[in-house]
């Protein structure tokens, strides 16, 4: 055995060498605990919209210094559900009537797109996936929170882009989550019946099962308008404050350097019939 290979094998159980071959370890990102604990207060309520980020405060709470909750702040700022007013600070983004309008004309135009192509290329399994994801969301509607309603709702609409095979139409949509997310939120608030919204996804759902693109379009677009109506009702009457107080969280767990990531949510291109539990944020 040479001595290039002794060290290798050396190197291979473990053992101290000269060269040791070290690979990377990964440690936990901070500043994405930080960004994920803001989220979930964002889209739970507890951080409202108009409401400030007290640093001093939620870093308190989190246990962790001003920089990553800082950082946390501007990384949701760049996916526009945080703004920065010059000598306030950040305060969690609020919704005009016509900033709804945008962004649901932007949504639909592409769930339409994404659903046609479904139609077109979609494979049997993936759209049998797709009608079990449904059922499974209508049979656990009752039972669930509301947060949970919200992330298997959107999932359902990511399951739809998924199946249109167009990477940039998913990538485009992706860009927009948080956004629907906290929109989702809103029209969540105004339905009194968490079974009839689930219902509300069958007509999609089972157009696209026939490949009829026609159709799905057109339940789409009913869809799509009423959850905008919905939200845009919300903005007018409900949960914005505009002169927001400073909020704190406090249900919020300290955050660890070294807490275990969590994992990615559902981002498969096809939904697994055997998912028993909501895709995460």
């Amino acid at each position: 055995m040479t001595s290039e290979t002794l060290s290798k094998n050396i190197a291979l159980h473990g053992e101290e060498t000269d060269n040791p071959g070290f690979s990377s370890i990964r440690v936990p990102d901070l500043v994405e605990l930080v960004e994920r604990q803001l989220l979930q207060a964002i889209f739970e309520g507890r951080l409202p919209p108009g409401s400030r980020i007290v640093e001093a405060e939620l870093s308190r709470q989190m246990g962790v210094s001003r920089a990553p909750l800082r950082e946390a702040a501007r990384r949701l700022e760049s996916q526009g559900v945080i703004v920065s007013t010059p000598r306030k600070g950040f305060t969690v983004r609020t919704f005009s009537p016509k900033e709804i309008q945008d962004l649901f004309q932007v949504r639909l135009g592409l769930e339409v797109m994404a659903a046609r192509l479904a139609c077109e290329v979609a494979t049997d399994a993936q759209l049998a996936s797709l009608k079990a994801y449904a059922d499974d969301m209508l049979e656990r509607a009752p039972t669930l929170s509301n947060i949970e309603r919200v992330t298997m709702d959107l999932g359902m609409h990511t399951a739809i882009s998924r199946l249109s095979g167009n990477e940039y139409l998913q990538r485009i949509f992706a860009n927009m989550q948080a956004e629907i997310r906290i929109c989702q939120g809103f029209i969540e608030r105004q339905y009194r019946d968490p079974v009839f919204i689930a219902q509300s996804h069958f007509p999609v759902v089972d157009a696209i099962l026939r490949r009829d693109a026609d159709a799905a379009e057109k339940a789409l677009r009913v869809h799509l308008v009423d959850a905008q109506d919905k939200a845009h009702a919300q903005v007018l009457h409900g949960d914005q404050v505009p002169d927001a107080r400073p909020s704190a969280m406090p249900t919020s767990a300290p955050v660890s350097a070294t807490q275990a990531k969590p994992k990615a949510g559902a981002t498969a291109s096809s939904v697994s019939s055997s998912r028993r539990k909501p895709p995460r944020p």
